[in-house]
């Protein structure tokens, strides 16, 4: 327990301490967010933000939570396996920004290049639980459990890409992303604790560390952007330690706010190609908000809320189901 907690510390503390000279380094080189064409067009005075704020976010938690595994004697193979897939997402989302500040508009990696990136990543710590065979192949809800047997890897890179993917949807407004963010993994923590799995305590306690520590320069007006950089990587660490720590069905409530986001994107496409028409005002669901006179602030508290409350629901099914 105490070590969950050192984590948390040094994942802030490092945060706090690693924003200030990346930020400065990001304005004199005049690193900035190019903003899309489609996007709100009160969206248009953020450009030239600072992006990739999401290196220090990875180098913070990273560190984080090597010292604190070292510390509690929990640095196995499965902590390396988190922490390298952590830190390959982490390359895949700096690509994409690196793209985006090289051609000097908001394109970055195709769909199709991403989404491969993201799912070859995702293959690595599902083949290391498949091949250890520490997990199984089943998905448990309380006291049921349903063994997929060979379909399981499908699921479980389709939980960690999905959980990548969803994130970086929820990236869209300052803060947003940062503090849902803080309450999802502040739940992975707690479900990770209570069925022992300390070391995806630790690794989760330090980026829920980390990313209050980013809301400092990323609360409204944002200083910093994580850019794909941050939320490739640690929406897929989300399904990672879902899989690893064999709760990913409970990941479905945790990250509900993800959910959400994902599902309006799904639904307005599907709709338009189908209809003509459009659900909502714009997608993801933040932007429709956004559009209907809601300011960043009341979007992001409210999302915030709603994130905490799936956290709370996912850990008390836990704890009580379990």
């Amino acid at each position: 327990m105490i070590m969950i907690i050192v984590a948390f510390l040094l994942g802030l503390i490092l945060c706090l301490l690693l924003g200030i000279p990346y930020i400065d380094f990001l304005k004199k080189k005049m690193i900035g967010q190019y903003i899309r064409d489609l996007a709100p067009e009160n969206h248009k005075q953020k450009e030239g933000t600072p992006t990739t704020g999401g290196v220090f976010i990875i180098i913070s938690a990273i560190l984080a939570s090597a010292m604190a595994l070292f510390m509690a004697q929990k640095f196995d193979t499965s902590a390396w396996i988190v922490l390298i897939t952590f830190l390959f997402y982490a390359m895949a989302g700096f690509q994409d920004d690196f793209l985006k500040i090289k051609g000097h508009e908001n394109k970055g990696l195709s769909a199709r290049g991403k989404f491969l990136r993201q799912v070859l990543i995702a293959v690595l710590p599902v083949l290391y639980v498949m091949v250890t065979n520490e997990h199984g192949t089943y998905l448990s809800f309380g006291k049921y459990s349903f063994d997929f047997m060979w379909a399981y890897p499908v699921i479980a890179v389709f939980a960690i890409t999905g959980a990548s993917n969803a994130y970086n949807l929820t990236d869209g407004l300052d803060g947003l992303a940062a503090l849902t963010g803080v309450f999802a993994f502040l739940a992975c923590t707690i479900i990770s604790f209570l069925s022992g799995n300390t070391y995806l305590a630790i690794i989760s306690a330090a980026v829920t560390g980390a990313l209050l520590g980013f809301l400092r320069y990323n609360k409204p007006k944002a200083e910093v952007f994580m850019g794909d950089t941050g939320s490739l990587a640690i929406g897929g660490l989300l399904g990672v330690l879902a899989v690893m720590g064999k709760f990913e069905i409970y990941l479905i409530i945790l990250a509900g706010i993800f959910v959400i986001e994902t599902l309006s994107v799904i639904l307005q496409v599907a709709s338009f190609k189908t209809t003509g028409k459009r659900i909502f005002k714009m997608s993801p669901i933040h932007h429709h908000f956004e559009l209907c006179g809601f300011n960043e602030k009341q979007i992001v508290t409210g999302f915030a809320i709603f994130s905490m409350l799936c956290g709370i629901v996912a850990v008390c099914l836990f704890k009580f189901l379990g």
